[in-house]
């Protein structure tokens, strides 16, 4: 006779497998170069499927980006200016660390590409301060913990995370580029790329 699951050892994995799919355990599918409507984690976030993705040569969302250090940043006053908004789901996790990390050692070519960069996720200011401080990162981090950034962009959440997505904001205040799908270790040379095209 096989023995049912109990209630609690369901609920135990469940929550076991919402904390692995936040930053520790990376995607292991090659980053989206090319633009795609899909929407990413569906089956995760069943209000995904709803919402269309964000896409090249849409407007960008108008979106007041509150910064770490309280002072705030309305997109649009960025017009002239290519912008990464990138989202990712915590700060100091080992895949989170990965990207901004990358992006913090490529920031010469990107400040050569004319190219400013947001992060974005759902921490609070002094977890961001912290995640800055710890690994000198030369860019801000956007608070979003009331989740309306992430929405504006159409973005997915994972639980109480951000799911890791990016966005190349034009110079004309346009979706240039979409990365619906992202891997850490390579996104700065990506981004990099996109940005001198």
């Amino acid at each position: 006779m096989t023995k049912r699951p109990t209630v609690l050892s369901t609920l135990l994995l469940a929550t076991l497998a919402l904390a692995a799919s936040a930053c520790g355990n990376e995607q292991k599918s090659a980053p989206s170069a090319a633009p795609t409507t899909k929407p990413a984690a569906a089956a995760e976030n069943p209000h995904a499927a709803e919402v269309e993705s964000l896409k090249p040569g849409d407007p960008a969302p108008d979106v007041d980006l509150k910064l770490q250090d309280g002072k705030e940043v309305k997109l649009s006053s960025l017009s002239g200016k290519q912008v990464l908004v990138y989202f990712y789901p915590k700060d100091d996790t080992p895949g989170c660390t990965v990207e901004a990390q990358g992006l913090r050692d490529g920031w010469e070519a990107i400040q050569a590409a004319g190219l400013e960069v947001y992060g974005v996720s759902t921490q609070d200011a002094d977890s961001h301060k912290a995640f800055i401080d710890k690994h000198k990162l030369p860019f801000p981090l956007v608070v979003d913990t009331d989740g309306s950034v992430t929405r504006a962009f159409r973005v997915p959440m994972r639980g109480s995370y951000a799911a890791r997505q990016s966005f190349l904001v034009g110079k004309d205040g346009k979706i240039k580029q979409v990365w619906l799908e992202v891997d850490p270790k390579e996104h700065a040379a990506t981004v990099i790329a996109a940005a001198k095209s």
